[in-house]
Formats: structure tokens, C-alpha cells, sequence
């Protein structure tokens, strides 16, 4: 586009060349030489024209590659935007989490502390428990056996009794039939009187 504006502008300010036989002559060879000056310049400026022309095109792509290239490191940089925040979201999340973990922590703590002086308590008293047990199983042995040799001596002493009993009942016993047989021997006797 540029080369064409610029072939336009030559042609229309220095007039067009024209095609045809050239006469040699003082003033036509001024005019030969003018025309070729021109025609050197016209080739410099349609040379120019056509070098501009691919600077423009090239620098036409170099800038749609770097609008190209921001774009991608916009797209880039919002999702890193974007990123930044989930993670900073993420963060908050996790400092309440900590927190939240924090507090139960303590409050278990706190809970273990009170079950461990729960459970020394109830090692004292299984201590005395069985500080007292241990006294009475001392006490029970000490004292049984007298209980027992005390019983044991009653026993033997009732025994004795029932024994000594148990011959004067036989011996009543005795008695009695003796006194029936004698009974019976005076019943028959008076019957026989």
C-alpha cells in the first residue's frame, strides 16, 4: 500500500515517463540525463517503497505477536490472580482450621489432666482399700484362730455332754426295759394269782 502511494505521488509530481526514441541533441541530452536521474530516483523510491513496505509487514507481525504474547501473559497473570486468591482463601481456611485444632487440643488436654487427677485419686483409694484389706486379712488371721481353737474346745466339750448324755439315755433306756419286763413279770404273776 505504501509503494503504491509512493509510485503515485512520483508519477503525478514529476510527470510520466514516456516510452520512445531518444534524440541526442545539447539540450535533449540534458534531458536524457534528467530522465535517467529521474528514473534512478523513481527505481530508489520504488525500492524504498518495497523495503518500507516489508518493514511494515514484518512489524505488522511483530506487533501481533507481541499483542499476541500479552494476551497470553494476561490470561497468565489472571489466573495467577485468581490463584493468589483460592490460595489466600485456602490459607484463611486453614488458619481457622488450625485454630478449630488448637482449641480441641486444649480442651483435651484440659479433659487428660483431669482424668489423670481422676485416676490418681482412685489409686489412693485402691492404696488405702487395700491397706485395709491387708489389715483385716493380718486381723482375721491373728484372731481365727483363737476363734477356732475356742469353738473346736466347745465343740468337744458339748461333744462330751452329748456323749454323757447319750449313755444315760441308754442307760434310762435300760431301765425302762427293765422296769417293763419286770412290770410285765408281775402282770402275769398277779394274772396267775
Amino acid at each position: 500500500m505504501i509503494r503504491s502511494l509512493c509510485l503515485l505521488y512520483l508519477a503525478g509530481g514529476l510527470g510520466a515517463v514516456h516510452a520512445g526514441p531518444v534524440k541526442w541533441s545539447g539540450k535533449t541530452a540534458d534531458r536524457v540525463a534528467r530522465r535517467e536521474d529521474v528514473n534512478v530516483l523513481m527505481y530508489g523510491v520504488t525500492q524504498l517503497g518495497e523495503s518500507l513496505n516489508n518493514v511494515y509487514k514484518s512489524t505488522e507481525e511483530k506487533v501481533a505477536n507481541i499483542l499476541l504474547t500479552l494476551n497470553e501473559h494476561e490470561r497468565a497473570l489472571e489466573q495467577l490472580r485468581e490463584q493468589t486468591t483460592q490460595a489466600g482463601e485456602v490459607e484463611i481456611q486453614m488458619k481457622s482450621v488450625i485454630e478449630l485444632l488448637q482449641d480441641q487440643t486444649f480442651k483435651q488436654e484440659t479433659q487428660t489432666k483431669m482424668t489423670e487427677g481422676q485416676l490418681a485419686d482412685i489409686e489412693r483409694e485402691e492404696a488405702v482399700l487395700w491397706t485395709k484389706v491387708q489389715s483385716l486379712e493380718a486381723h482375721l488371721n491373728s484372731t481365727t484362730p483363737t476363734i477356732i481353737k475356742e469353738l473346736l474346745e466347745r465343740a468337744t466339750f458339748n461333744a462330751s455332754i452329748l456323749k454323757g448324755l447319750q449313755h444315760l439315755t441308754d442307760f434310762q433306756k435300760q431301765l425302762i426295759d427293765n422296769h417293763a419286763e419286770q412290770l410285765s413279770k408281775l402282770q402275769r404273776m398277779s394274772e396267775a394269782l
